[in-house]
């Protein structure tokens, strides 16, 4: 948990919150998760996931897949067939991460109105700084 010093709140690199946050600090790792979460039988080919996410490149998608898999949060299954076959899926503990982003996806939806004044106020800002 943060730790307060003085009634000040620290949050300390080990802590939970922070170690939670480091997920979504690279923006492909929760849309990795979230489309696997609700990928139809539950595994994914990396070219169907690279389909279903508008912008990420292929180098990205690899990589953010490398990192997921090494945290245990996304297994991967290599068949012995040619052409080669990959398909990913996530574990028991990626479904577990999977819940709180999951809240923050529904939040967004239901949220529209506060996401579109967030852009607006950041486009508002742009233009005064220009």
């Amino acid at each position: 948990m943060p730790t307060l010093v003085d009634g000040k709140l620290y949050f300390y690199a080990d802590s939970e919150p922070r170690r939670l946050m480091e997920l979504f600090a690279v923006k492909w790792t929760t849309m990795v998760i979230h489309a696997l979460y609700h990928w139809p039988g539950g595994k994914c080919r990396t070219g169907e996931l690279q389909r279903s996410l508008q912008g990420i490149s292929k180098k990205m998608l690899i990589q953010t897949l490398r990192e997921v898999e090494q945290r245990g949060l996304v297994q991967r299954h290599v068949y012995n067939v040619v052409p080669p076959k990959v398909e990913y899926q996530l574990t028991e503990l990626g479904w577990k991460f999977a819940q709180p982003i999951e809240q923050m996806y529904q939040w967004g939806l239901e949220n529209k109105a506060a996401l579109d004044a967030m852009e607006a106020a950041l486009q508002a800002s742009h233009g005064a700084a220009d």
